[in-house]
């Protein structure tokens, strides 16, 4: 029988896949559910998007369309066919100043359409914390809105027309007319072999609906500012006008499929303060929201003393700016045209002694950065207090705002009934509530348990007149539970409703008031008891700190958010990022293929792991995800959930390949600390050989490694050769007549060693006149990175167990070990306590430091003079990731030096850059900061200096930008040192 995506493409659907990887990938948004679809479709304009619907209704298909899959609702998977409307269909159509409106493509990322507005002083209200890459049809379909609702309303109030496909594949067109009111279009009947309906009778009966019962839309819709479970009925009231545009949005995609929009713009205020106010409690701040409003806010966001420890643990202090007293807070944004008069009335606010304290933020950046921990909240919140996971599922519940103190005290006491923790946080100015719980799905009656409390819990918030839903909508989750806040006839005019737009349930079944029956939101679980690590062929090799060793709960901390689906930032003359940026996931941003983020290839891990998936360890479809994976491990940090998809692939590769043949490119990349070893016996012999083209083409062929790559000379010597200094001493050294320097151990990586000898001797150099005399230890050690970055765990592991050996005396005394290498550094401090567990271990990874880290921390020791000179700093992933690069900015910037930090990766990781296969991608992603960054003039009257302490980093440029003649910290720092 022919595949699904055989037939598609017999029908007309050009860009279709059901290969397993893809499959995988689209199983899941973020929410709870996994629902394989039949095939994913690509459509590139809107008449793909039309073929796509006749040929998914010619076959019987469900279709769900989808953006950035980030909802958690569970309203964009389907088990037909889902359309991806966020791969081409992504484009701003206009943008008109006069009129203050644009057109966009369902597609377009949020954070995308607010740059094309910026120029003109306009940008689309709404503003969700997933900004960075929700697409405009997914707020379409949920009705989102965003912290700053109170000031620009939901994506209803600010959507001015549509143009979408009815599922006969008629089209409908509605919007306003001059004078406001508003219109709505239906081409006429569908095309024929189709069974369409005219579209005047469409319209006709709707509004026939309508006129049946106007006492149920009157009273049971609209009932305050964030009642948005349900459809939007009330919009078509006769004294609403018959509105279908708004009635269209929060549809979840049951009722048509949205091929383009006209919104409506804002102009940002001119002035902006953050008024903070501290609270003993939660309910307490909720219990304040009311009073808050009397000061008529753009923003009132409450904020839970949970959250805030949770960025305190996984990023430090300094992540948080000082917050005023208390255990929630309110961040309340005031906001006006007059400066004066923004200020007095925040400090009224201040003033109004509505909490326990009150702080007005004046420093901007330290307002960014507190918002910054709203903006994470959805991830940050993927893990309960009890440090269980936490999932959504009554992730968006509202009240009217003068109830919701009374709402959040009930709450908490549902939650103690059941045995629950969260971290919660929310629009408090609306009611609204975000919060996930640590249900034990993987319980043998988790499903049953997580049943009971949602019942409960939907039958709270009715009592208090609420929504289940407050913004993201009720998709698979909470559509079974909306009979608990509707009347039977507002679920009847619903389901009419349904039944007159898509008689054959052809569009997003299963939601809403869905006439065929809603499903169960136990049903389609993701995460189960029955999700179980498979069988290991020889025990898991890495320990997955912080998931007790399980693979399946480490694989299940994406909760899909999409933080990694996030646009590259680009300054607007192109490409240089400021520090702070982002590193993950740098093959998506060059392939735009969702196997390719982060989130993408937790779902193909993650099918590993579910008992109705026929994929394993060694399957095709998992190692198609994984093989465009870099391994940069951007995700470890950048993912709010700590996603760290390099450990992953390195389990992968080991259960894969463990005792049988593995790819060329594992012995010869994998192992090259070894051959380099061997080579660096004659370096002059090994330099000739790799630079005769015959051989070096033979060579390279025959490693698995793209001809195109230049592999980089070894050193004439070895820096273990030139180093004068005690090898393997612990103490003080220091000459005659001398104060005693400090003892160090000096970590030379195999890179450093037999490649850039010159680093090691820069560091030596800038060790002793900073008061510090380094040794090395008895013989050369590895920290085995090559070894892990192709899953040889094995390997790595006896590697590491040595450099313990050797490191762990040093380590006790005290002494500092530096690193010179940031990747191989971070495996000190990251996988060596996973792969060699116990006291020595933890005491190097302990010891580790980078050299920043280290002069930063000495007394007295001040850096050269760097003024004038212009830094454009790649940052090593690893640092980025593991490390931390900010002590290195800072060293830099107290130097004197501008410097410009970039956000992303080279492109190179290791041996990922080199391999066959890869030259294409590791190319693009060197082109979306880097190069752009190196085509930029340095400051006037300034030096230029490319910075780049990764040697897989100055690889990559000395291949792609020959000229840039990139230098390790250290190097920089030598540069009046005589060594």
């Amino acid at each position: 029988m022919p595949s699904t995506a055989s037939q598609l493409r017999r029908l007309g659907v050009a860009e279709v896949s059901d290969d397993a990887a893809v499959l995988g990938a689209y199983s899941s948004d973020a929410s709870l559910y996994r629902v394989p679809p039949a095939a994913v479709a690509f459509p590139r304009t809107p008449d793909d998007v039309r073929r796509a619907l006749l040929a998914a209704r010619e076959l019987g298909l469900p279709l769900t369309t989808r953006g950035a899959g980030t909802s958690v609702a569970g309203n964009a998977i389907g088990s037909g066919l889902v359309l991806d409307l966020s791969r081409h269909l992504d484009r701003v159509i206009s943008v008109d100043p006069g009129t203050a409106t644009a057109v966009v493509q369902p597609g377009v990322v949020q954070a995308d359409l607010q740059r094309a507005a910026a120029p003109y002083g306009l940008r689309f209200g709404p503003d969700p914390s997933t900004s960075s890459r929700c697409t405009i049809g997914g707020m379409i379909g949920n009705d989102a809105c965003g912290a700053r609702s109170l000031a620009h309303g939901r994506t209803s109030h600010n959507v001015l027309g549509l143009r979408a496909l009815l599922a006969d594949g008629s089209e409908l067109l509605t919007g306003y007319d001059a004078e406001g009111r508003p219109t709505a279009t239906l081409s006429p009947a569908a095309p024929a072999g189709t069974d369409g309906s005219g579209g005047a009778d469409v319209l006709e009966r709707l509004r026939a609906l309508v006129a049946t019962d106007l006492a149920t839309l009157r009273t049971s819709f609209d009932t305050f500012g964030r009642h948005v479970s349900g459809l939007a009925l009330h919009h078509l009231l006769p004294e609403n006008g018959f509105d279908l545009t708004r009635a269209l949005v929060g549809s979840e995609g049951t009722l048509a499929v949205v091929t383009e929009a006209t919104l409506r713009l804002v102009r940002d205020p001119a002035e902006r303060l953050l008024v903070v106010l501290g609270f003993d409690d939660f309910p307490a701040a909720g219990y304040a929201a009311p009073a808050v409003l009397e000061h008529a806010p753009s923003a009132c966001e409450g904020l839970d003393r949970r959250i805030v420890d949770v960025i305190v643990e996984r990023k430090g202090a300094h992540a948080v700016p000082p917050l005023p007293a208390g255990q929630a807070w309110l961040f309340t944004e005031i906001s006006g045209e007059d400066a004066a008069e923004v200020r007095d009335r925040a400090e009224r606010l201040a003033a109004a002694g509505l909490g326990v304290s009150a702080l007005v933020v004046d420093d901007p950046a330290a307002a960014a950065a507190l918002w910054r921990i709203r903006a994470d909240g959805a991830g940050l919140a993927g893990r309960a207090p009890s440090g269980r996971p936490a999932w959504a599922g009554w992730e968006d519940s509202a009240v009217p705002p003068a109830r919701l103190g009374d709402y959040l005290a009930a709450l908490e006491e549902l939650l103690a009934v059941h045995g629950l923790t969260a971290m919660p946080f929310g629009h408090f100015g609306e009611g609204c509530l975000h919060v996930r719980f640590d249900f034990a799905f993987d319980a043998p009656d988790g499903p049953e348990r997580y049943r009971a409390f949602i019942g409960a819990a939907a039958d709270l918030v009715a009592s208090f007149g609420g929504s289940l839903s407050g913004e993201h909508g009720d998709g698979r989750a909470r559509s079974e539970w909306l009979p608990r806040m509707y009347p039977t006839a507002a679920l009847r005019l619903m389901a009419e409703v349904k039944r007159i737009l898509d008689p054959d349930d052809l569009l997003n079944p299963g939601l809403l008031a869905d006439p065929a029956g809603v499903a169960s939101s136990t049903a389609d679980l993701r995460y189960t008891a029955d999700t179980r690590t498979p069988p290991p062929r020889h025990g898991l090799a890495l320990a997955y700190t912080g998931d007790g060793g399980d693979f399946s709960r480490a694989v299940h901390r994406c909760t899909g958010v999409g933080a990694c689906r996030a646009p590259v930032a680009t300054t607007p003359s192109g490409g240089a990022v400021s520090a702070g940026g982002g590193v993950m996931c740098p093959s998506f941003q060059a392939t735009h293929d969702e196997i390719h983020s982060t989130r993408g290839r937790a779902r193909l891990l993650q099918e590993i792991v579910n008992a109705d998936s026929d994929l394993e360890w060694s399957s095709p479809a998992v190692h198609e995800a994984l093989d465009l994976c870099l391994a940069c491990k951007g995700c470890a940090s950048d993912c709010p959930t700590g996603t760290d998809l390099a450990s992953y692939k390195a389990e992968v590769l080991h259960q894969t390949y463990r005792r049988r043949l593995r790819p060329r490119s594992h012995y010869a990349l994998g192992w090259l600390p070894r051959w380099a070893r061997l080579a660096s016996r004659v370096p002059g012999a090994a330099n000739r050989v790799l630079g005769w083209a015959p051989t070096r083409t033979l060579a390279l062929r025959a490693a698995g490694v793209d001809t195109r790559r230049r592999m980089p000379a070894f050193a004439p010597r070895p820096f273990r050769r030139t180093f004068t200094g005690a090898a393997g001493a612990v103490g003080a050294a220091g000459g005659a007549g001398t104060t005693p320097r400090t003892p160090v151990l000096l970590f030379v990586d195999s890179f450093s060693e037999r490649f850039a000898p010159q680093v090691a001797e820069a560091t030596v150099a800038v060790l002793r006149d900073a008061g510090y005399e380094p040794h090395l230890t008895a013989r050369p050690e590895c920290c085995g990175l090559s070894w892990i970055s192709t899953g040889q765990l094995d390997g790595a592991r006896r590697r590491l167990r040595s450099l313990v050996e050797a490191m762990a005396p040093d380590a006790r005394a005290g002494v500092p070990i530096v690193g010179l290498e940031p990747s191989c550094t971070a495996v000190l401090r990251h996988e060596l306590v996973e792969l060699v567990p116990g006291e020595d271990a933890r005491a190097v990874a302990a010891a580790a430091v980078t050299l920043a880290e280290l002069l930063t921390g000495t007394e007295g020791w001040t850096p050269p003079d760097l003024s004038g000179l212009d830094v454009v700093a790649q940052p090593h992933c690893h640092h980025h990731a593991v490390l931390g690069w900010s002590t290195d900015a800072a060293l830099l910037r107290g130097a004197g030096a501008r410097v410009r930090a970039l956000s992303g990766c080279c492109g190179m990781a290791g041996n990922f850059g080199v391999e066959q296969g890869h030259y294409e991608v590791s190319v693009a992603i060197a082109g979306q900061h880097l190069l752009p960054a190196l085509a930029q003039p340095p400051a006037p009257g300034a030096q230029r200096v490319v910075l780049a302490d990764g040697f897989s980093c100055r690889t990559q440029l000395d291949e792609l930008a020959p000229d840039a003649r990139p230098v390790h910290l250290a190097q920089l720092l030598a540069r009046d040192l005589t060594t």
